[in-house]
């Protein structure tokens, strides 16, 4: 009886914490509803960034599937504390002030389920932040709130690609034919360069070049395997076709080697002209009725 006394006793003292002391499963103090001030105080101040913000994406979208807006306060963060300290900047959210990561962190809260490899992506790895291609309150692209229209907001880093539209024969990115995002996912997919997933590595391109889709009864092992960039460079080439070569036989040689000496191919010996693979062998992409790709 004694012994069972003095469980009894310990149990109180035992779940109870030590004077001062926080409990184990103690959670972070939560934001209530007296620290946040509504959008009209905040208009008060910033007038410029609240005027046209009722035909801003993030507020119209709200409003169509539940009908309540987002606010300032959902992106700032509470403002009492910054109206409280006479518009101190230490006491609200600025992506302006804050760290790539911590503006990335704020954005993906809401829409991490729209872009899930962002964090891996390149941009993601290399701090290139939210903010540093979309602007909330002034964009000058507003369908997608970017700062600047395709291909000059890309341009503005990726200097290295933009000679590539200037070259004789090129996808017509800089007439507005084609967009960068047509083919590239800037928010990360599991691609080289932020390439577009799909189910098959060549749907980015034949889902506009569709004469070369197949499937095929015979197959350009090539384009199966290492798909449409082992022969075609995307973004501009010497060559009407986009070819990594400007010569078609250079190309084809790569790997058909052995056929090039042969005189059947125009390049045996004492031969002084070199006949374009595709002369003969027109359907090099794929061949329903031929093995060796003739029409």
């Amino acid at each position: 009886m004694l012994l069972l006394g003095a469980i009894v006793l310990s149990v109180p003292a035992m779940a109870a914490p030590a004077n001062g002391a926080k409990p184990a499963n103690t959670q972070t103090k939560q934001t209530t509803p007296a620290e946040f001030v509504g959008a009209d105080a905040c208009a008060t101040c910033h007038e410029a960034q609240s005027k046209n913000f009722a035909f801003n994406p993030h507020t119209r979208l709200a409003q169509k599937h539940d009908g309540s807006a987002v606010t300032c306060e959902d992106c700032h963060g509470a403002g009492k504390a910054h109206v409280d300290g006479g518009g101190d900047k230490s006491k609200i959210f600025s992506p302006k002030e804050a760290s790539a990561k911590d503006v990335d962190a704020k954005c993906l809260s809401c829409h991490a389920g729209t872009h899930p490899n962002f964090e891996r992506s390149p941009h993601g790895k290399g701090n290139v932040s939210c903010v540093s291609c979309h602007s909330i309150h002034d964009s000058k692209a507003p369908e997608h709130l970017l700062k600047a229209s395709q291909p000059e907001l890309c341009y503005q880093c990726h200097t290295d690609v933009k000679p590539s539209f200037d070259m004789p024969f090129h996808h017509r990115v800089n007439e507005g034919l084609v967009t960068c995002s047509d083919c590239h996912n800037v928010h990360g997919t599991f691609q080289a360069n932020n390439v577009r997933t799909t189910a098959d590595q060549n749907a980015v391109c034949t889902k506009c070049h569709t004469e070369t889709r197949g499937p095929f009864v015979f197959e350009h092992a090539p384009v199966r395997a290492e798909g449409c960039m082992s022969c075609h460079t995307p973004h501009g080439s010497q060559n009407a076709r986009l070819l990594n070569m400007p010569s078609i036989a250079t190309l084809c040689n790569q790997c058909h080697s052995p056929v090039a000496a042969g005189t059947v191919h125009g390049m045996g010996a004492g031969s002084s002209t070199i006949t374009p693979c595709i002369n003969c062998h027109t359907m090099i992409h794929g061949s329903n009725i031929s093995q060796a790709f003739i029409r």
